[in-house]
């Protein structure tokens, strides 16, 4: 998908919203777990009712592999079932370098056709070039992400620069890609750094996880991390496909959704 293309989304839709599929079987509502694929059952429903309210789905890799190919099979038949509109996102924070990057790249963009996948930028750019030879494919870089953690090596000051690490990360990236192609991951549990991220990249779209079940708002983000193009796509996964745990699941996860698209349709307003 291209940037137009995902812009033009997001102001027909008036919402910003990525939902995150980390479907975990031992999650889901019990009366799922009698059908043949109780995965993809799940995320059917999930997609059923959310998708007039949210632009990406981001389904979490770690829930998919961590069942074998049973897991594969659930989440190629859910990149079947996503409306072909919505912008895909594979959360698979692969970092490694030369041909198993190709072949990591080849297994997102081409196998199984998302538009971006999440990369960890610490190799250098031999871990992230593989993925930018796609056309109107994304790599979303790790650059300040919403964990507690991130404290330990992202926030620590680089004593030649003066800066964070994750700055430079950010810095020394926007060599390697353009704004068609390149994302960046901040969490919206760092409200205080939007300001400078956008000096920094004023024009980058930001994946912003950690609103709603880490403590992020929306509106904190919109205030200092909006662009002209917006340029923003919340994240929201427990938060949403868990709101419900009965048979009304997928109803009342769209009652969830509905609540951070009506934040975010304000803060377009």
């Amino acid at each position: 998908m291209t940037r137009k293309e995902l812009i033009a989304q997001i102001r027909a839709k008036r919402s910003f919203l990525c939902i995150g599929l980390d479907t975990d079987i031992n999650r889901i509502p019990k009366h799922l777990l009698s059908h043949d694929d109780p995965i993809f059952e799940f995320n059917k429903q999930i997609i059923d009712a959310t998708h007039d309210l949210c632009v990406a789905y981001k389904p979490n890799l770690a829930f998919y592999e961590s069942l074998g190919a049973k897991g594969w099979e659930s989440l190629a038949k859910t990149m079947a079932y996503i409306p072909k509109e919505i912008f895909t996102i594979a959360d698979a924070k692969r970092g490694d370098i030369g041909n198993t990057s190709k072949m990591y790249a080849k297994t997102f963009f081409e196998t199984l056709d998302f538009d971006a996948v999440t990369v960890a930028p610490y190799m250098g750019i031999d871990s992230v070039a593989p993925f930018l030879e796609f056309p109107a494919k994304w790599v979303i870089l790790l650059a300040l992400t919403s964990n507690k953690g991130s404290q330990d090596f992202q926030m620590t000051q680089q004593a030649e620069e003066g800066i964070p690490l994750y700055e430079k990360v950010k810095r020394k990236a926007q060599e390697w890609g353009s704004t068609a192609n390149l994302m960046y991951v901040v969490g919206a549990t760092h409200p205080e750094k939007f300001a400078e991220i956008r000096r920094i990249a004023p024009e980058h779209f930001l994946l912003v996880p950690g609103v709603g079940a880490q403590g992020g708002t929306v509106e904190a983000v919109t205030q200092f991390g909006q662009n002209e193009d917006v340029g923003l796509l919340i994240n929201s996964s427990r938060g949403i496909i868990y709101a419900g745990q009965g048979e009304d699941f997928a109803t009342q996860a769209r009652k969830a959704a509905l609540n951070l698209q009506t934040q975010m349709a304000e803060q377009l307003s």
